[in-house]
């Protein structure tokens, strides 16, 4: 008897993308991952498959330990907006929970005070 499983495509839960370019199948994010979102991909050399995208702690553990750089991670909106900023010269996105990550900008903007 056959088993089929089917990747979570709906947008909304899109949790990682995968740079086709750079992934080579080795799983190491498939291993890492603390919550088994993802499956290996059963055709050799592909990206994984991500099953159960509601399922993911956004907790990046995949990304750090890609040994490629092939994978990025999407949070969702609200956690883009309170635990994700970016560095404006380069456009580079930090977050919390990241391996030293560099301290947010506090400074108030300056301009007209109203």
């Amino acid at each position: 008897m056959a088993t089929f499983s089917y990747p979570s495509i709906a947008e909304p839960s899109r949790i990682l993308l995968f740079d086709k370019d750079k992934c080579v199948g080795c799983n190491v994010c498939v291993n890492t991952c603390s919550s088994d979102v993802m499956i290996p991909n059963p055709e050799k050399g592909g990206e994984p498959i991500v099953l159960f995208a509601e399922e993911c702690w956004f907790c990046g553990s995949c990304v750090q330990e890609c040994p490629h750089k092939a994978l990025t991670l999407i949070p969702t909106a609200s956690q883009r907006i309170s635990t994700i900023w970016r560095r404006k010269a380069t456009g580079e996105e930090f977050r919390m929970g990241m391996l030293d990550p560099p301290e947010p900008n506090t400074t108030p903007p300056v301009g007209r005070n109203h």
